[in-house]
């Protein structure tokens, strides 16, 4: 179906990829709906996993947790997420979400815009900074964490 025509997405209908962090079904996103503004991605995050330490030149983000707990960081700060809150990150601010727990992390990451001017369009995103300082050792004390794969 072509996305200017499309109005719903299914569960049929999403788009599923597995990255280093997250098995994700993406439920909005250009290719799937006439959307320019806003991307949609439901993460599913084993346990003892993690997106570590990046973040989005352009884009403001929203974790919204639907299942589990997330150790989520903006910045320097952090607090356990549990079903039904959320974290909001604003464009280029670093940000990690961790999993340290027995059970199953499901989280909606809501992110703007989802079409970038042509002059930023080719940037990368996300960009990682989990290997530099201080975000290389803010965790030190806590669980380490795994990438898929």
């Amino acid at each position: 179906m072509n996305p200017s025509d499309r109005r719903f997405v299914q569960i049929a209908d999403a788009l599923r990829e597995t990255n280093a962090w997250t098995n994700n079904e993406w439920l909005c996103r250009p290719d799937l709906v006439a959307a320019d503004k806003l991307l949609l991605v439901r993460a599913n995050m084993d346990p003892q996993h993690c997106h570590p330490f990046h973040y989005h030149p352009h884009r403001e983000e929203i974790i919204y947790v639907l299942y589990g707990r997330a150790e989520q960081w903006v910045g320097h700060e952090h607090r356990i997420l549990s079903a039904g809150e959320m974290a909001h990150i604003p464009p280029g601010t670093i940000h990690a979400t961790y999993n340290p727990h027995q059970e199953p992390l499901v989280f909606l990451a809501i992110l703007s815009p989802a079409n970038l001017p042509s002059d930023k369009a080719g940037d990368p995103d996300p960009i990682d900074v989990s290997t530099q300082e201080p975000w290389a050792s803010l965790r030190k004390d806590f669980k380490v964490c795994k990438l898929l794969g």
